[in-house]
């Protein structure tokens, strides 16, 4: 089922809410995340947005904390009849040794472990110590005497065991209070570091004559990428999350000439700190929450994640691996979303996002509805227990022809067109996970754009596919094999008056689609080393890059080590 217990769990970028956070998702509870863990597939979704309470089970719960009575009475559950009521009518009115739960019941059914049974004692026994040092007369006999001297000896290892853990809480909780970085925030964090490199692929990066005439870089790099992320709650149900970011691995599409080959834990910070991500959630009614910010509010923050390879610290090492790419049209940075569990199995969420919605000039650049910008929705569906489906749409404005997607054509415009114009974009698609069993998943995802130009007469369409399989636990549980086979976002067709259509930018800029179709292969596996430390090493390659067949295949291979804290 698509569903997770609250909005207030952060995102899976940093971990199951970190690289590939899902801001609306993907949370454990509605208190504030206890730490980043990557999400198995088995991992549901939902909105649902009231307090944890008392587990099912009957297990004692913070809430269930006992009151002191003074007389049976006091006690709903327990009636004259009981076969237990004399003995307590003793503990309570003659000892007063025994307690009740809050809602002024005994809850005699229970099952009592033998640490409860000696934390019960011992209450007893120190009540009755009072009473002899108090000199009480006719209020003990020597009979209780002998049988509390008795049940004294028989559990004596457990009640030292008890006063040895009471002694040992009471020392963890003094740490803690001496300690605690806050009362209402939790602070977490992904360190990614990486080794990367390619092969020297032949490349006709201005395609006229099916000759190739650059050459792409051998450059092996050493990376790093550091997630921060504050976790702030004012009630247990909202969430304010604030991450810092910086790294130092900037997109290889220069150095490959082509942007087919990134990998999804590029940053464009140069070393230097930026603010990732600045948001709140919080729960307008049980089933619907909102969220809003000035950094972290996209489509792939805010629709549920169907993709168990998703995840730049934990999933799949290419950028194109990680979503279906129409989720990043309009790159959008800010804005508000929403998530609305409709029933058990549907639910909706819905996102508005532009790209620099803090610009105070131009329009036409920039601003919360100027520049560019995405507004769409997503339907998340779990027809049955084991197969979550999203149904994308997304409409997009951009006012220099590129789509924001920042993989294959996501330029729509030729460089060497005489004009500029500004593009609306129509964007569906959808994206199928299908769980086999516990550990072999399956699925895939299309994707289908239509760009209308508004300065001149002419669209462009392009299309996108990826099939996938996952194999949670594969060798040593905990790790996570994966395979991936698609295609890059490719122009099928373009319309455009001449030397404005990009397919043959560097000819005559003629109607068409692009010539031929590239192709994605990818394999990793993620070993985890230990709860706080994954190793993945992985390959991709392209086939065909460009969507051009005289190019040589370009290979990725990439190590990266992942450190959640």
């Amino acid at each position: 089922m698509p569903e997770l217990d609250t909005i207030a769990h952060p995102p899976k970028t940093p971990p199951s809410f970190v690289m590939a956070r899902k801001t609306l998702q993907k949370a454990q509870s509605a208190a504030l995340p206890a730490k980043a863990k990557v999400a198995p597939p088995e991992v549901i979704r939902s909105p649902e947005f009231s307090k944890l309470t008392s587990s099912d089970s009957g297990e004692l719960t913070s809430s269930d904390s006992m009151e002191q009575v003074t007389s049976v009475s006091q006690l709903s559950d327990v009636r004259p009849t009981d076969w237990a009521f004399q003995a307590l009518q003793t503990l309570v009115e003659r000892y007063g040794c025994i307690a009740g739960y809050p809602d002024q019941t005994f809850r005699g059914d229970r099952a009592l472990t033998r640490s409860e049974f000696a934390a019960g004692l011992n209450a007893c026994l120190d009540r009755i110590q009072d009473l002899i040092a108090s000199q009480t007369t006719n209020i003990i006999t020597r009979q209780d005497l002998e049988i509390a001297q008795k049940l004294q000896i028989e559990f004596a290892t457990d009640l030292a065991a008890l006063k040895g853990r009471i002694d040992s809480l009471e020392a963890r909780t003094t740490t803690l209070e001496k300690q605690q970085f806050s009362t209402t925030t939790r602070l977490f964090g992904q360190a990614i570091a990486s080794v990367q490199t390619s092969n020297r692929a032949n490349i006709d990066l201005f395609p006229r004559d099916g000759v190739p005439e650059r050459q792409g870089k051998l450059q092996t790099t050493l990376a790093s990428n550091l997630q921060l992320s504050l976790a702030t709650s004012f009630t247990g149900r909202d969430l304010l999350l604030t991450t810092l970011q910086t790294g130092n691995l900037r997109s290889s599409a220069p150095n490959l000439l082509t942007n087919m080959g990134r990998l999804s834990y590029e940053s464009e910070q140069d070393n230097q700190l930026v603010v990732s991500d600045l948001s709140y959630r919080f729960p307008v009614s049980k089933n619907f929450g909102v969220l809003v910010g000035a950094s972290g509010v996209t489509p792939s923050n805010t629709f549920r994640g169907i993709n168990p390879l998703e995840g730049s610290g934990e999933g799949a090492l290419s950028l194109l691996g990680q979503r279906n790419p129409i989720l990043a049209i309009g790159n959008g940075t800010g804005g508000i979303g929403f998530d609305w569990q409709i029933n058990r199995r549907v639910s909706l969420q819905g996102v508005y996002s532009a790209e620099i919605p803090g610009f105070p000039g131009n329009a036409d650049v920039g601003g919360l509805i100027g520049g560019r910008y995405a507004a769409g929705a997503q339907l998340t569906i779990a027809p049955t227990r084991n197969i979550d489906l999203g149904i994308h749409y997304l409409f997009s404005r951009s006012p220099d022809g590129f789509l924001g997607t920042g993989i294959g054509d996501s330029q729509l415009l030729s460089p060497f067109a005489p004009t500029r114009t500004a593009f609306t974009t129509h964007a569906v698609g959808a994206t199928l996970a299908w769980r086999v069993n516990r550990k072999f998943t399956i699925g895939g995802w299309g994707g289908w754009t239509s760009s209308r130009a508004l300065s001149v007469v002419g669209s462009v369409q392009t299309t996108n596919w990826m099939v996938f399989s996952a194999l949670p636990d594969l060798f040593v549980p905990g790790n996570l094999g994966g395979i991936l086979f698609g295609q890059p976002p490719k122009i099928t067709s373009s319309n455009l008056p001449e030397e404005y259509n990009f397919p043959r930018f560097s000819d005559t800029g003629s109607k068409g689609g692009q010539p031929d179709t590239a192709l994605h292969l990818e394999l990793f596996y993620r070993a985890r080393v230990n709860p706080f430390l994954d190793v993945t090493p992985g390959v991709i390659v392209i086939f065909n890059p460009n969507h051009n067949k005289a190019n040589d295949p370009v290979v990725v291979g990439a190590v990266r080590a992942t450190f959640r804290f």
